[in-house]
């Protein structure tokens, strides 16, 4: 579907960008299967729809669920903003007033692989702040660069089923030293999780109910869950992982029997949601639209332009203070704001696009932006890790300026 016309674009550029995909990705089988929604002022302009959702099965349509990960980060950065605004908590709130557990983590300094850590004090407290924009200290196990994510490996932290509640998730990352002094760095981590718990505790109540009663049915994204209900499974994409040896995909998650149809042991506020491409675009609308989406008010319009400022400390940029091995963005002219990547500078960012574009993406290659200047946003989804394997991200965003008239 493509309304091109009235909205700025030309529809001949916008359909080539569809045929690109087609033989790029999935002629050539590096992916499964792709959908594009390209909206302007909230109005969608192109939708398309290529490739089967599931082995041998239907193709993927606009009722696809999409394993969307850590496109989860926005939404739970989002309800902390709804507490702060009732002034329940604020950005400048060490994060141990609402989870002693963390109270005295120290930064390391030594130790890991069966030898006792040793730390050093941190020059500040941990805030909220931290958490919103990466700069706490935390990392992932996934990170693979220090024996403070070694031991998040060992103790298997971060999985979602059968190990920690997000209490005792918690609680075990009370027991680890941080990578650096909380606001000196910024490295891509469980931050978001750790806010989810936040969010829970100062609200208190479970923060599947808080996204449910306070954000997805007021927004009508009733498509958007940690636990896909069994009468919507069948509407659930399988998902693939490169096979780095062979280069070819193999299955991670089979739609049909998905981890995804059970509740997870441990909610995570940093990568657990599934969710529609058209679910995700009332999200980027109401964003767009300074907190409001059809007459539902959740957040003031400063609120919304608070989150989407770079707060990278001294207005620096990934470039400058990323220690991650991989996060979801490329680094030069992009800072971090609360819960989004933002666009500083675009000329260092060597592609087309405007100041003060915020996006993020998920570990299933999953992609969203909002661009306030142009008014249009983008939500890619496909499921395929690791994400950052191909550089389609930018090929998208490319085309879709290109497509401006």
């Amino acid at each position: 579907m493509t309304r091109s016309g009235r909205y700025g674009f030309d529809a001949s550029r916008l359909a080539r960008i569809d045929a690109f995909v087609s033989e790029r990705y999935l002629d050539s089988g590096k992916l499964p299967h792709v959908q594009l929604l390209i909206a302007r002022d909230g109005e969608i302009v192109h939708f398309s729809h290529q490739g089967a959702a599931r082995e041998g099965g239907a193709p993927v349509d606009e009722g696809t669920l999409f394993r969307i990960a850590s496109m989860t980060k926005p939404i739970t950065s989002l309800a902390f903003m709804m507490l702060a605004e009732e002034a329940r908590v604020s950005l400048d709130t060490p994060v141990h007033h609402v989870l002693p557990e963390l109270k005295g983590l120290g930064v390391y300094a030594g130790g890991g692989e069966g030898a006792p850590f040793t730390t050093t004090p941190t020059a500040e407290p941990m805030r909220m702040v931290d958490l919103l924009r990466h700069t706490s200290g935390l990392t992932y196990s996934f990170q693979n660069r220090t024996p403070v994510d070694a031991a998040y490996r060992d103790s298997k932290i971060e999985n979602w089923h059968g190990n920690l509640t997000l209490d005792e998730f918690i609680a075990a990352l009370g027991k680890l030293p941080l990578e650096f002094s909380p606001g000196t760095e910024w490295n891509y981590s469980v931050s978001t999780d750790v806010l989810g718990a936040v969010v829970e505790r100062v609200a208190g109540m479970p923060l599947e109910s808080f996204f449910a009663t306070r954000i997805f049915e007021p927004l009508g994204m009733a498509d958007t869950f940690f636990q896909v209900p069994a009468d919507k499974l069948h509407r659930l994409s399988d998902c693939w992982a490169l096979d780095e040896k062979t280069g070819q995909r193999v299955l991670y998650d089979r739609g049909e029997a998905s981890a995804w149809s059970l509740f997870p042991r441990l909610v995570s506020g940093g990568g657990g949601l599934v969710s529609t491409a058209l679910d995700y675009h009332r999200f980027c609308s109401f964003c767009l639209n300074g907190g409001e989406l059809d007459g539902v008010r959740l957040v003031s319009p400063k609120t919304i332009e608070l989150m989407t400022m770079n707060h990278l400390p001294g207005g620096s940029d990934l470039a400058t203070m990323s220690k991650a091995l991989f996060s979801e963005t490329t680094n030069a002219g992009v800072g971090f704001g609360l819960g989004f990547a933002v666009t500083t500078d675009v000329a260092r960012t060597l592609m087309p696009g405007s100041v003060g574009e915020y996006y993020w993406g998920g570990m299933f290659s999953t992609a969203f932006f909002v661009d306030p200047v142009e008014r249009i946003h983008m939500v890619f989804m496909t499921q395929l890790t690791p994400s950052m394997r191909y550089p389609i991200r930018r090929e998208l965003k490319t085309m879709i300026y290109s497509a401006l008239t």
